[in-house]
Order: C-alpha cells, then sequence, then structure tokens
C-alpha cells in the first residue's frame, strides 16, 4: 500500500507543479493555500498536530488549534506551490518579494571564520539557506531526505542546484561530512527543530524532546558563532528574512546548555506567529 501511495504523491507532484508554473506566482500561492487547507489533513495525523499544540499551549481552545492547523496547511500549500518559482528566486526575478533584515552580518561571515546557520521549518523555509549561499557565503546545508524517495527525485536537484549545492544527508556520516566542509572554511545550515534519534532529551515548550547535539558539538569543538536566521511570511507572498544577534555562548556552557538556548530562540520565533511553524512533526515522540 505505502508503494501505491508514493506513487500517486508522485504523480499528484509532477501535475501541480506543472500546474503552478501555467498559473504564475500569484495564483499558484493562492490555489496552493486552498489545496493546502482543503487535502493536507489527509497526509498527516490530526491527532499528532493537536497533541503538539497542547504541549506547546495547553490552554488553547479547540477553536484556536483548528485556526492555527488549518493555517498552517494552508502554509504547506503555499510552500509547495513555491518550488517551481526557487530558479526564479535564485536568479533575482522575484526579489521585491523578499526583504532581507541586517544582510551585512552576512559581509562579515564571509570575511571571518565559517558559522553555524540555526533555523526551524518556518514557511518557505528553503528561501533562507538559497539567500545565505547567493550572497557568497560558503554554504553546506544538513537536511533530511523525504520518505518518498520518488518525489525525494523531484526535491533534491532543486535544493541542490538554486538552494544550496552543498547538501548533507542527516544522520552519523553526515556529521562526518559537516565536519569536513567545516573545516575546509564552509558554514553549515540546520534545522534545529526535527526530532533525531542520536540526539539529546532537551525542553521543548516544557516538553523533552529528541533534539540535535550538533551546532553545540561544533561550538565546543571549535569555538564557532551560533548566527539564527528566521522567515516570515506577509500579504501571502511576500517574505521577511531575518539575521538575528549571534546567539551569546558562556565560555563554560556545556552541550545541554548551548542546546537549551538555541530552543529557547526556537520558541520564541514559535510562539510569535505559530500557524507559520510546521506542527505534523512528531516532534515530542
Amino acid at each position: 500500500m505505502k508503494i501505491i501511495r508514493y506513487l500517486f504523491e508522485y504523480i499528484s507532484i509532477v501535475i501541480l507543479f506543472g500546474l503552478f508554473k501555467l498559473l504564475g506566482y500569484k495564483i499558484s500561492s493562492e490555489v496552493g493555500y486552498l489545496l493546502g487547507k482543503t487535502f493536507g489533513q489527509f497526509f498527516r495525523s490530526k491527532k499528532i498536530i493537536k497533541n503538539n499544540l497542547i504541549k506547546f499551549d495547553n490552554s488553547l481552545s479547540s477553536e484556536k488549534i483548528k485556526k492555527i492547523t488549518s493555517e498552517m496547511w494552508g502554509n504547506y500549500g503555499r510552500i509547495l506551490s513555491e518550488y517551481p518559482y526557487i530558479s526564479k528566486f535564485r536568479k533575482g526575478d522575484l526579489d521585491k518579494y523578499i526583504k532581507i533584515e541586517n544582510i551585512e552580518k552576512l559581509e562579515e561571515i564571509k570575511k571571518g571564520q565559517p558559522v553555524i546557520f540555526i533555523s526551524g521549518h518556518f514557511n518557505n523555509f528553503e528561501l533562507m539557506a538559497m539567500i545565505i549561499e547567493k550572497a557568497g557565503v560558503n554554504l553546506s546545508a544538513i537536511y533530511r531526505p523525504l520518505n518518498n524517495k520518488m518525489v525525494n527525485s523531484i526535491m533534491e536537484p532543486i535544493r541542490k542546484k538554486y538552494i544550496c549545492k552543498n547538501q548533507i544527508k542527516k544522520g552519523i556520516n553526515g556529521v562526518r561530512e559537516s565536519l569536513k566542509f567545516f573545516k575546509q572554511g564552509t558554514s553549515i545550515a540546520i534545522m534545529i527543530d526535527q526530532r533525531v534519534s542520536e540526539g539529546e532529551k532537551i525542553n521543548f515548550f516544557n516538553h523533552p524532546a529528541l533534539t540535535t547535539t550538533i551546532p553545540a558539538q561544533f561550538v565546543k569543538k571549535f569555538g564557532c558563532k551560533i548566527q539564527p536566521v528566521h522567515i516570515e511570511r506577509h500579504n501571502k507572498i511576500h517574505f521577511k528574512i531575518t539575521f538575528d544577534e549571534q546567539i551569546f555562548i558562556e565560555e563554560n556552557a556545556d552541550e545541554t546548555l548551548i542546546s537549551i538556548k538555541l530552543n529557547q530562540w526556537l520558541e520564541k520565533k514559535i510562539r510569535k506567529n505559530p500557524s507559520q511553524w510546521i506542527w505534523s512533526h512528531n516532534r515530542w515522540k
């Protein structure tokens, strides 16, 4: 049954990408939004999303949970509709839709030592690595391949060609590859909001969650800086990418304390606009 579902997803993506290209960026986003709100619930567990939102804030009413969930699916749909336009974002054809705050930090990074960029799955998260690499920063991005290998065969070339050419699959081998890149002067970009089996259980919204310690390991080994980056969606099809102040790490902080600080940054960004984060991951499993 899984292979049939994967084949259906693959065919659907091919058809949708073709449709989105015909419709244009603005109309595609609206169509994607409606498709996401209508059909997203059939692809992921409602129970997981509801449980995640309760862990996030147990005072949320049923109506608020439904609203956040609905808007999240709409955002999912917009992200999907934007993949066929990643090449145009890269070429600069759609620059008017992206505002960047504190981009001067990238100039500082280019002149200095490599850093660890951290973020989470907000809005069209793909655009963050694209902007960093486009600015001339040597970058490698750690990613998790999609379970559906057929769909992954579409997404992975897009990522390597237009988002970040150095794509590193997460896992032990990925850590080794990251070390190799970093020692050569290449910064690392990593999403810190995914559950990782090799991670450490660290509080995330006051509930233990398996959390990657890779950024903390690099800080302890190399004394490097942590550069947070966040993306927000405005007026449906516009984005603001912000390079926050680098996270200060005390000299004697251990890996756990460093990871706690990174989770706290992530929590702050999620609280700002919960519907712009992806709640469908089984984060607290």
